[in-house]
This record gives C-alpha cells, sequence and structure tokens, in this order.
C-alpha cells in the first residue's frame, strides 16, 4: 500500500461499541460512521485494554497492555523511556498535531520541582503538537464561547449546568434540558472547526492530527435538536438483574462497587453515588441523551468527510476512529465505565485506509478480537515506521488485503487497577493486590481478581453475564483452563525491551519475533 499523505486518528470518549446504526443498533441512527465504516474496514470485536481514560489512552497510544506501561490509574504517571504514536510519527516526517486531549500524566523525574505539569493528570502526549488543548479548563473553546455572547464563569464543567425548563412530559427524565449552547457552538463542533481551518492553510504538506472529542462523556448534556432526537420509551431497556441484590450477589467486588459508585455524574452537579436511586424515567432518558450526543458527535465527523472530499484529500487519508473506553449507561445497574463487563471495554473502530480499491475490502465487517493496542502498530506500518519492539499489539493493515487466512488471536483481555476507585481496605487488600485481569473469547470470559475470587461465565448460555460459574463442579474444568491461558498471556507478554537484544563481537544484534 502507498503511503498515505494523511492521518486522521479520531477518538470520542466513552462510546459503546453496540452503538453504531451499522451494527444494527435499533433506534441509533450514525450515518456518517455507517458512511466511514461503508468505505472501510469495521472491526466488530474491538476492546480497550483498561479504565479509566489515563491507563486506556496509554495503551491506545503505546501499543502496550496495562501490565507493562502501569500508567495504572488517571494521575498515574506515563514512564518516558516508553515511546509513542506521536514520538514514532515523527520519525516519517509528520508533526503530530492535537486537538483535544490525551490524559497523559507526566513522568516527574522528567521535571524540575514546581512544573505546572505536575499538577495535573490531563497532560499532552509526548510528541503532540497541541493546537486546542482540552483539559480541565478548556479555554479556547470557552473563549470562543464568550466572544459569542455566552455568559461563562468558572471551569469546563460549570459550562455544561443545562437550562432550566419546565418539562411537562413526565416521560422525560433529568438529562432531558438541552445545554445552554446551540449546536453550532458546542464543544464538538468548535473542535470541528478548528481542525478544518487548520487543515485549509495546511494542505501541501502531509498532516498527523489527533482529534479527541470530550463526547460522549457525562454529564450527558446536549444541545437541540439533539436533546430531544430519541425518546426514552423507544430505546434499548438496560441489561440487569431483577434487583440490586441480584446484581449484587455476584461477587463482592460489584456488591461494593453497585452501592459506592465512580466517575463524573450522568447529569450536572448529581452524585454518582446515588445511581442506585434513579428511578426507570430518569435511566431511559440518560440513554436517550446519551444516544442524541453520539448524533451530534456523527454530525461533525460528517462535516469533517464532506471537506475531505471537498479538497480531494478522502482519499489520501487514513482514518481511525475509535473510543477511550464504553459506558455500562445502566446496564448491570450502573453507570460509568469501572467494572469487569463487556460494556466497559467494548468500543467501535473503524478503519479507513488510504487509497483503498478494492472493492472487496470496503464495507468489509470483521469478526477477529482486536484491541487497542493495535492501533499504534497498524497507523506506524501505513507510514512506512518500524513498530517499536515495546508494543504488545500487532498492525491490522493485514485486513486491508483479501487473503485473511493469517494467523490472528483468539481472545481480547483487559485489566482494571481499582486501587484508587475502590475501597482497597474493604476487603483486606494491599493497594497492589487491587487488581483484575481479564481474558474473553467468543464462548467463555474469566475474570482473575489478584486476591479476591474469580468469576468465569459461559457467553453461549448467558451473553449477558448474569450467571458466575466459578464454583460450578460442571465448570472446575474450564476455570483451571483460562487461568492457565491467562498465565500464559502474561508470561508472554512480559515487557521484552531488551530481551531480543544480545551484544557480540560483531557489534549489537536484535532480532523481533511475533508475538504469536
Amino acid at each position: 500500500m502507498n503511503t498515505p499523505t494523511n492521518i486522521l486518528f479520531i477518538t470520542a470518549d466513552q462510546w459503546r461499541g453496540d452503538c453504531l446504526s451499522a451494527v444494527g443498533h435499533p433506534c441509533l441512527k450514525t450515518p456518517n460512521l455507517d458512511r466511514l465504516a461503508a468505505d472501510g474496514i469495521l472491526f466488530k470485536q474491538h476492546f480497550a485494554q483498561a479504565t479509566p481514560c489515563g491507563p486506556s489512552r496509554a495503551s491506545l497510544y503505546t501499543g502496550m497492555y496495562l501490565l507493562n506501561h502501569r500508567s495504572v490509574n488517571n494521575g498515574t504517571p506515563l514512564d518516558d523511556r516508553h515511546t509513542n504514536v506521536a514520538l514514532e510519527a515523527r520519525k516519517a516526517g509528520y508533526n503530530p498535531l492535537l486537538f483535544g486531549y490525551t490524559d497523559t500524566s507526566v513522568d516527574p523525574r522528567q521535571c524540575a520541582p514546581g512544573d505546572p505539569r505536575l499538577q495535573t493528570y490531563v497532560g499532552v502526549l509526548p510528541g503532540m503538537t497541541p493546537v486546542i488543548h482540552g483539559d480541565f479548563n478548556s479555554l479556547p473553546w470557552l473563549a470562543d464561547l464568550k466572544a459569542k455572547g455566552y455568559v461563562v464563569s468558572g471551569d469546563l464543567h460549570g459550562v455544561f449546568k443545562p437550562k432550566e425548563i419546565n418539562p411537562t412530559n413526565k416521560r422525560r427524565g433529568i438529562t432531558f434540558a438541552p445545554a445552554q449552547y446551540k449546536k453550532e457552538d458546542s464543544y464538538t463542533a468548535f473542535l470541528t472547526n478548528e481542525v478544518i481551518k487548520h487543515i485549509s492553510f495546511n494542505q501541501k504538506q502531509p498532516w498527523f492530527i489527533h482529534l479527541s472529542y470530550l463526547s460522549t462523556h457525562p454529564p450527558f448534556v446536549v444541545p437541540e435538536p439533539y436533546h430531544a432526537m430519541y425518546d426514552p420509551d423507544t430505546v434499548p431497556k438496560p441489561l440487569r438483574a431483577a434487583t440490586i441484590e441480584d446484581e449484587a450477589s455476584q461477587h463482592p467486588f460489584l456488591d461494593h462497587y453497585l452501592h459506592n459508585q465512580q466517575g463524573l455524574g450522568i447529569c450536572y452537579d448529581y452524585d454518582p453515588k446515588n445511581n442506585l436511586e434513579l428511578d426507570d424515567v430518569d435511566v431511559l432518558q440518560a440513554r436517550a441523551t446519551y444516544y442524541g450526543m453520539m448524533s451530534e458527535v456523527d454530525a461533525q465527523i460528517g462535516r469533517l468527510l464532506d471537506y475531505l472530499e471537498e479538497i480531494d484529500a478522502y482519499d489520501n487519508t487514513l482514518i481511525v476512529f475509535t473510543s477511550d473506553h464504553g459506558e455500562q449507561l445502566g446496564d448491570h445497574w450502573q453507570f460509568s465505565k469501572f467494572t469487569y463487563f463487556d460494556q466497559s471495554f467494548h468500543i467501535p473502530l473503524i478503519v479507513h485506509p488510504p487509497k483503498t480499491k478494492k472493492k472487496s475490502i470496503r464495507g468489509q465487517q470483521v469478526n477477529a478480537f482486536t484491541e487497542h493496542i493495535d492501533i499504534m502498530p497498524t497507523i506506524l506500518e501505513c507510514i512506512g515506521v518500524d513498530i517499536p519492539t515495546q508494543c504488545d499489539g500487532e498492525s491490522l493493515k493485514p485486513f486491508f488485503d483479501e487473503d485473511h487466512s493469517f494467523n490472528w488471536r483468539q481472545e481480547a483481555h483487559w485489566e482494571i487497577d481499582f486501587r484508587n476507585y475502590t475501597n482497597w481496605q474493604a476487603f483486606d487488600l494491599l493497594p497492589d493486590q487491587s487488581a483484575l485481569s481479564v481474558i474473553r473469547d467468543n464462548h467463555y470470559k474469566y475474570v482473575h481478581f489478584t486476591a479476591l475470587p474469580p468469576l468465569f461465565f459461559d457467553l453461549e448460555s448467558d451473553p449477558n453475564e448474569f450467571n458466575n460459574l466459578a464454583q460450578n463442579p460442571d465448570y472446575q474444568h474450564l476455570v483451571l483452563q483460562y487461568a492457565q491461558k491467562m498465565l500464559c498471556w502474561r508470561m508472554s507478554h512480559d515487557e521484552r525491551l531488551l530481551a531480543n537484544t544480545k551484544l557480540t563481537e560483531t557489534g549489537v544484534i536484535e532480532s523481533k519475533p511475533p508475538r504469536r
């Protein structure tokens, strides 16, 4: 494949993998992402490696599992010795530009005392040039709103306070009120505008743009008309046990988390610890508003695709669309992304290879398991840069060809380090014991806790993960088998940066054997 001229790397925050009309969502409409998928490749079983945002993005940008990069939580530094997709792209002559955020916490060993980067976890990935940096203040957008006459005070969170309305329809819940700003003035529209403006003045040289939307991250608020686009009576109902007590009985970790939920609330100034008090009206409305936010993002991506076609750059651009992680959205009686269920880790991935001429490749939907660690190797191979030894993932470029007879992974893996998001002392654990790892294939799912009992699900008979079979005698041989598979996975992905390097009489020799 020819080297692409441009790279457009788009992330939308907290976007579930089942939320595309291209994969059959019952009510959500995403015509522009469907259009991108029809002209590229949709990976239907794509999974994040970690939650929350910081650890997940560390895997996305470095191509490494959490067990190796060890940026385990928001605010945990990303070791400066690790390279990343931006630093590597510079080797091909690109200047990677950031519109949005990367949630990268700087390595304090590289900073002088008092360095302001040590006071925030929403730092910029090394190698990225921030054109618009969306930190907690997001001053460029707030300044834009103020210049347009909006009353702006405080920080980014205050802007998400919705309009005050008196709803007359009792079917509408607490997230129904629209945003104070118009759709053309939203944060999503602002970032899209800035990307288009930049490209309009920089068409002669190949560009690398990382567009990192905040939506669909809570609080769930969206401008008119998107706030009312989906009727809560028609959205899918949450998948959950009959009662909170039934759900909590699955595992001690789940019991604790359900009653101590984390993350931003579903609406302005709402405490997530009160999620269990939400009634059905509020839960269904939250789902409807979430879909409205997706439709807004989809519309803005459509503007961007239209512009690339207008300037004859679309066919010469590698486009990647994904998310950092998913969202429970009321499933299993919870919101946010801090438990082991698929909804928190299954996310979309659409890749539009540049100059794709083979009609048999365009529009294909891949069912193989792909992971966030594969995206950095994919981008690098497409621009002719060697994939670093540190990468645990592999390039998806073989899927761009017609021959799919190559060897590929048969499962997905993810991890959560919950030392900062659950009271580990409640379980009599040490901080370093507050972790879980998951291995999930098309039939079974095994969840291993460092110092708590495991879980095991038969996904063929129980696709929604309600029945923990870890203590069922009929499944003991499978629990042992999957525990062994997880151990083998971890051992085969131990950090190997210098393991295949040897000093000899003729100098340094490095081999790069495949991961599989």
